[in-house]
């Protein structure tokens, strides 16, 4: 091979090793810089954490809602298997209620099911004495408000249960009749109560419309479920 091309190939060679160190190098050294950048960022960004609670004088704690403030609804069940309802503040402190007309027996008394956005009034079902069920509102303030949807039955197992209320203070929820049908309501914050069930809901005992997991959103819409004739569970969507 001619010395003068193997001296250049051997200078290219070279300058190619040469390139190329420089060049992970740089990019150690840019990853370095990097790493040392944002490694403190995520070292101080604050990680989550679990706060675990329990009502005073509860044997079991369930929680149905918490709004934009941090305002934490639920309900307790004490030592005779009593339900009773509580709210717990953003500081941690806990504030415990009963539902006018509030049963004292095993698996009666005071059940919160939801609390709204961003007002704090709070709506769930309260079982008396007979075992029936009827619907509240509690303000912010701590003012009771119980209500029967119209039609609802009066017997054990029947009655009144609302199940979520929304920023505008409406409430949805069913009730069960004489004949142990559901059916649905909305329940407007002035206290008008509208009832009403979807087509092909069935008419048998356990069937009909129930919003079992439903709401009304903030412009009026209501979505739940209903049973049919066959005993079979459907969704459905009620516009304002």
């Amino acid at each position: 091979m001619n010395p003068t091309i193997q001296h250049k190939q051997s200078v290219v060679c070279s300058r190619v090793r040469l390139t190329t160190s420089n060049t992970i190098r740089k990019i150690f050294i840019s990853v370095g810089l990097l790493f040392a950048l944002t490694g403190p960022l995520a070292a101080d960004k604050p990680q989550p954490t679990i706060i675990t609670f329990d009502a005073p004088g509860a044997v079991a704690t369930f929680v149905a809602g918490i709004n934009p403030a941090g305002v934490i609804s639920g309900g307790y069940v004490d030592a005779n298997n009593v339900l009773h309802g509580y709210v717990r503040a953003p500081d941690g402190t806990f504030t415990t209620y009963e539902a006018p007309g509030a049963g004292t027996g095993p698996g009666q008394g005071t059940g919160p099911n939801g609390i709204n956005n961003p007002a704090g009034d709070i709506t769930g079902n309260v079982t008396d004495a007979s075992n029936v069920t009827h619907g509240y509102v509690r303000a912010k303030d701590g003012t009771i408000t119980t209500f029967d949807a119209p039609g609802a039955g009066t017997g054990p197992g029947q009655g009144t249960q609302p199940l979520s209320i929304n920023p505008k203070g409406v409430i949805t929820g069913w009730y069960t009749d004489a004949s142990n049908v559901n059916h649905s309501f909305v329940r407007a914050k002035n206290g008008t109560i509208t009832t009403f069930d979807a087509p092909g809901a069935g008419t048998g005992p356990g069937q009909g419309t129930a919003t079992f997991s439903g709401v009304t959103n903030p412009t009026g819409a209501t979505t739940g479920s209903y049973i049919d004739s066959d005993n079979v569970a459907h969704g459905f969507l009620r516009s304002p």
